[in-house]
């Protein structure tokens, strides 16, 4: 089962996130299958960025995102361009 979720980097007290698809029983910080996005929550206002497009294709093949995950989503849809 694949997750959408997020993975922790940077320095201590200066976290930074990569939104990565990965197996949901693999470490939080472990090998992923692609990532997807960065959020840095340091910033004001936080930096969010996705792949929206990658995104959707993780979830049609039956990835679940994390709850964060999901609340990043709906408050940064995607943008038509």
């Amino acid at each position: 089962m694949l997750a959408i979720r997020l993975a922790r980097f940077g320095a201590k007290k200066k976290p930074t996130y990569r939104v990565v698809v990965i197996e949901r029983e693999r470490a939080r910080d472990s090998r992923s299958v692609e990532v997807v996005g960065y959020y840095n929550p340091v910033t004001q206002p936080p930096q969010v960025t996705f792949d929206h497009e990658r995104i959707n294709h993780w979830l049609k093949c039956g990835a679940q995102p994390s709850d964060t995950v999901s609340r990043l989503l709906k408050a940064n849809p995607a943008t038509a361009a």
